[in-house]
């Protein structure tokens, strides 16, 4: 044993599913609604959070049925996560995926899962939820913070 961490010394398509699943910081970047300049195909964040997520933890609150409730919900893997550019700077699999390092503030480093909120990554508090507004507010709602 090297005593290397999984992720310095595995691939993101040698991991297991539960080292995959720990790689997620549970910011909830990922889980805002864009929108798409269909003339410049340019992806816009906002402060909407798909009607899934749980605002107080982060996390999808049906996390093993998502892709059937949510229909445009992509199903991360190793081998599409570098073509997806409306993934966050600061997501785990991104970095990973463009050879960079973990954050001090992911979980897996820190060892506590506050510390994504502490340093400022997390969605938490700054968000509603999809069901909260009606469609037509969403250009409204464009924000730059998410990038």
């Amino acid at each position: 044993m090297s005593g290397e961490p999984f992720w310095r010394t595995k691939k993101l398509g040698e991991m297991t599913p539960t080292e995959w699943e720990s790689l997620c910081d549970g910011c909830g970047k990922c889980c805002l609604l864009k929108l798409q300049d269909e003339d410049s195909s340019t992806i816009y964040h906002t402060d909407v959070a798909c009607k899934l997520l749980n605002l107080e933890t982060c996390k999808c609150s049906r996390y093993k049925d998502r892709q059937k409730l949510v229909p445009d919900c992509i199903k991360l893997d190793a081998g599409n996560i570098a073509g997806l550019d409306f993934m966050p700077t600061t997501c785990a699999y991104r970095l990973l995926a463009d050879g960079q390092d973990l954050p001090w503030w992911h979980p897996l480093v820190s060892g506590r899962r506050d510390t994504v909120y502490k340093a400022g990554v997390s969605i938490k508090y700054r968000v509603i939820s999809e069901d909260d507004i009606d469609e037509t507010d969403l250009p409204s709602r464009m924000v730059e913070w998410p990038r």
